[in-house]
């Protein structure tokens, strides 16, 4: 569906007036207490420094500095004079979270980091990447909770010369990610799915189109009206598009299963009880389009998210069906709990056809990629070695990471069907991550630079900035590129 030529205000960066959870307005009176960060090794240092109450009181503490350890300071008052935070300046990963322990641990109160206390002192990249944190950490979901914990007591000041709004804007497309993940399946089917992309869509002046329940088939799309039919939830399609048509065409695709049962073949109760997270895809390609649009990126971008629910009932699709795909070919379902791929055959042929700059997809597909890198790693696919490298140097830089597994088309044959096309099912239990990009591989369009991103979209524990739930995945790294390649300078 093509888009209206946008006003040019469209791309224009949208200046979003309230601070993510967790932060002071940029501007206001009162006492604020510093966050002093230090390292391990640089502790002796700053001792040297420190008159000696504070010596004595670091002594007295056992403080050694460690990540995720902070020291409150008393002054002679009674009131805190400062914080000394452990900090580790050469782990990417402790720099992003370095601060994220604080929101919920710190009595409530104005707080700011001092560069010229610190040991290291942090560099305007490393300023940005601590607040970032901070916005994770002090992040909660409390939605349904009949008494809410409310805003978190400490909250940061804004350090001078720090991009606010790029901050803010990352956390947004975090929170956004991690709040439609973390909703339960009855209160996020396709429908509703599709009701947050229109408001997704309202906010920053685009177009949603909806495609819904038969008029799946009408419109060409049987392969995700097959995966969908078994539900009373009617499979939808879902297409946003924002931006001027003449500038490059970024096309973000994502797996919206709402809630996986695995159909006729259904799964174990264990395995079944997190598939609410299971439009994980959904949610990272509409916080990452909500970031890209409120930074005013000049791309045509477009959203493709194909929603289902995957249920048995008597209209459900079978093992060994045989279902039409809007490429034109068949596709054997080898099991109706490899449906993600199903659906996404469907929205990657026609994000295709429009041959974009850029094509990238993010989905919950796979347990294989969870087995092969855990939780925390988006496992990445690309059919261009520079794209790969690129989402990689971004994930590594911003703690984001992303590490790739081949396309390897030795393993093209084990997706093979004797009554249909392709597969949806390798014929081996092996390289179950690899044969599922394979599968998806066979729907993007011939020299359309494509990444695909198996994610899992939740964290099953808590940590630092990582609270247990939903959970963003290679998103921001994605950011990072797509401004990089389109809005350079």
């Amino acid at each position: 569906m093509a888009s209206r030529p946008p006003s040019s205000s469209r791309r224009r960066p949208r200046t979003i007036v309230n601070d993510p959870p967790g932060f002071a307005p940029v501007r206001g009176g009162g006492r604020t207490i510093g966050l002093r960060l230090v390292s391990p090794a640089g502790l002796a240092r700053y001792r040297k420094k420190a008159g000696a109450r504070e010596r004595r009181w670091i002594e007295a503490t056992g403080f050694k500095a460690e990540t995720h350890r902070f020291l409150t300071v008393p002054a002679v008052d009674g009131l805190v004079s400062h914080v000394l935070v452990g900090f580790d300046s050469a782990d990417p990963e402790a720099v992003l979270y370095g601060l994220s322990h604080l929101p919920g641990a710190l009595a409530p109160g104005r707080y700011r980091i001092e560069p010229d206390h610190s040991d290291p002192a942090p560099d305007l990249a490393m300023l940005e990447q601590l607040c970032l944190g901070w916005a994770l950490g002090a992040y909660r979901f409390e939605r349904f909770k009949s008494t809410p914990s409310g805003e978190q007591g400490a909250r940061l000041a804004w350090p001078d010369g720090v991009d606010s709004a790029h901050v803010a804007r990352l956390a947004r497309a975090v929170g956004r990610t991690r709040d439609l993940v973390n909703l339960p399946a009855s209160d996020l089917g396709p429908a509703e799915l599709a009701a947050a992309a229109r408001d997704l869509a309202r906010e920053f002046g685009a177009r949603c189109h909806v495609i819904s329940g038969a008029a799946l088939l009408k419109k060409n799309y049987p392969a995700i009206y097959a995966v969908g039919q078994g539900s009373d939830r009617p499979p939808c399609l879902i297409d946003l598009v924002w931006g001027r048509p003449r500038d490059p065409k970024v096309t973000l695709v994502g797996k919206g299963v709402t809630f996986d049962t695995g159909g006729l073949n259904l799964k174990p109760d264990q395995a079944m009880k997190l598939m609410k997270k299971d439009m994980g895809g959904a949610a990272h390609v509409l916080g990452l389009a909500g970031a890209l649009m409120e930074a005013g990126t000049p791309i045509r971008l477009r959203v493709l998210i194909p929603a289902v629910e995957n249920s048995p009932s008597g209209r459900a699709m079978r093992p060994l069906d045989v279902v039409p795909t809007r490429k034109g070919t068949t596709i054997e379902i080898g099991h109706t709990d490899a449906e993600g791929r199903v659906i996404l055959a469907d929205a990657l042929f026609e994000a295709s056809r429009e041959k974009p700059a850029l094509l990238l997809d993010w989905a919950t597909l796979t347990g294989a990629a969870r087995v092969a890198l855990g939780t925390d790693i988006a496992a990445l696919f690309a059919n261009q070695d520079d794209l790969a490298l690129d989402l990689m140097a971004a994930g590594e830089r911003l703690a984001d990471p992303l590490w790739r597994l081949p396309l390897h088309q030795g393993y093209r044959t084990q997706i093979d069907s004797k009554v249909g096309d392709i597969s949806n099912t390798g014929s081996t239990p092996y390289a179950g991550a690899i044969t599922a990009a394979l599968f998806l591989a066979h729907f993007v369009g011939p020299g359309v630079p494509w990444a695909h991103m198996d994610v899992m979209a939740y964290n099953i524990s808590s940590r630092p900035g990582r609270p247990e739930g939903g959970e963003a995945l290679g998103l921001r790294a994605a950011y990072h590129l797509i401004r990089a390649r389109f809005a350079a300078g």
